[in-house]
């Protein structure tokens, strides 16, 4: 038999023979994520990334089974649950095994008292959002890809959402979380409501990618849902007045749970009507009534100065309504030679504009349409989304159009010494940059590396390890 033959017999007799996969059609899919270079080689029949065998695991006791036999037999495991990455995170660069988490759905526990609620790692976030919201309570987790992603996706790349002015990101919202080692320890991180016996070790494997650690649980922060949320869309003279509306803003301590900024070409789009001809910005605040009602006249004071001009809540709330569709996306992508990408990287006050300004030339030749939008805002920066939409004669050569888009993309923001992700991650699309990226922090995310996972079994291949 086989090297292969053994480890699938090994995983057989550990689990149910029916949770071990080694058929083509389950390798295949899971070769591929929602990354759009990703989609366009699976309509080529391009499946570059396949593991040796899917093993679908049910309990933390399943993933230290596959665990031991993995480290007995140096053979490289990668998680993957709903696959809503864009970047590559859980696809196998070598082979090995595809550790399925997608089941792991089992239990909620939720504390009113201490507004926590704890789930693992499978649960669909947008399944617990409506679950929390039927009572009276939210998350404050609102990614484009809610109903797709999962709790553990959402630690494990250092996401975050839509309203991430008000309530921050998944850093913010986690309060304990455990995890498995390649070792098969199992480790419980938390903060009860903060803690200061030594470094903050919740922080570890945020982000980490599966690189350090198997996620199997997750508690999360709670809110009561907001007594009041009022909107207004504001009409700007350009993209520079919108960028120093949303620094004074911050500046003056405000906490908009919506603001996004979108330049002239996005405008269109998000307005929803091809003749507008300015950038406008969606804003939104919420909580106490009296509370909310003061934040927007301060915020509206802000923009009035900056040259903003009121054009109601209707726009905004529009898009509310369809803040989840990514149906422009999946359509071109779904059509020969149509290509589609978003790109999301961050900057400084005092750098943001020229990146800017920067992408937009770089990238008009390489797309039909350039659109751009500024939505998490932070005192000290911005991130900035860049997203592509165009067509080619055929789906090769719209694959080699999003590798240049990639890589002209990196280099530019590399030069100008902006973040290349905001809340997507590095995965396999930014692994190649992630040294540089990081800098001399590489040598320690190394170090950790090489004591969390020695045999260097665990999602191979992506922050540049």
């Amino acid at each position: 038999m086989s090297d292969k033959g053994l480890l699938i017999a090994a995983l057989a007799q550990a689990l149910p023979a029916s949770q071990v996969r080694s058929d083509a059609e389950s390798l295949q899919a899971s070769s591929h994520d929602t990354w759009p270079l990703s989609t366009k080689l699976k309509r080529l029949g391009c499946h570059d990334y396949q593991a040796d065998v899917v093993v679908e695991v049910a309990d933390e006791q399943q993933i230290q089974r596959v665990l031991a036999i993995a480290t007995a037999t140096d053979t490289p495991v990668t998680p993957r649950a709903l696959a809503s990455s864009v970047t590559g995170q859980p696809l196998p660069t070598r082979g090995g095994i595809v550790l399925d988490l997608s089941k792991m759905t089992h239990g909620c526990e939720i504390n009113f008292t201490n507004l926590t609620v704890e789930v693992s790692t499978g649960y669909n976030g947008g399944k617990l959002e409506d679950e929390l919201h039927a009572q009276g309570w939210t998350l404050g987790h609102s990614p484009q890809s809610l109903y797709q992603s999962t709790v553990g996706g959402w630690l494990s790349t250092l996401a975050t959402g839509q309203f991430s002015s008000y309530y921050g990101g998944i850093e913010d919202l986690i309060t304990a979380y455990t995890v498995i080692l390649a070792t098969g320890e199992k480790i419980r991180l938390k903060a009860s409501p903060r803690a200061a016996m030594g470094p903050d070790l919740r922080q570890l494997f945020i982000g980490a990618e599966g690189t350090l650690g198997i996620v199997t649980s997750v508690q999360l922060k709670i809110f009561p849902l907001p007594e009041a949320r009022l909107y207004d869309t504001l009409e700007l003279p350009d993209v520079e007045a919108g960028l120093s509306i949303m620094r004074e803003q911050g500046m003056a301590g405000l906490r908009p749970f919506l603001l996004r900024l979108y330049d002239t070409a996005e405008a269109r789009h998000a307005m929803q009507d091809p003749q507008q001809n300015k950038p406008v910005m969606f804003i939104g605040c919420q909580g106490v009534h009296a509370i909310a009602k003061a934040e927007m006249q301060t915020l509206l004071d802000i923009a009035a100065k900056h040259g903003a001009t009121r054009k109601g809540p209707q726009a905004a709330l529009a898009w509310m309504e369809r803040r989840f569709d990514f149906s422009t996306v999946e359509n071109l992508l779904a059509t020969t030679g149509g290509f589609a990408e978003t790109i999301e990287v961050a900057h400084t006050w005092d750098g943001i504009g020229k990146l800017y300004h920067a992408l937009n030339q770089m990238l008009q030749p390489h797309a039909a349409e350039v659109l751009s939008h500024f939505s998490h805002v932070y005192t000290q920066g911005t991130s900035m989304y860049m997203i592509l939409l165009g067509k080619e004669e055929t789906d090769e050569l719209a694959v080699e159009r999003l590798r240049t888009i990639w890589r002209e993309t990196m280099r530019v923001c590399l030069e100008h010494g902006a973040e290349l992700s905001h809340h997507h991650g590095g995965g396999l699309v930014r692994s190649p940059y992630a040294r540089v990226s990081l800098g001399s922090a590489h040598l320690l995310l190394r170090r950790v590396k090489a004591a969390l996972d020695p045999n260097g079994i665990l999602n191979p291949g992506k922050l540049g390890l």
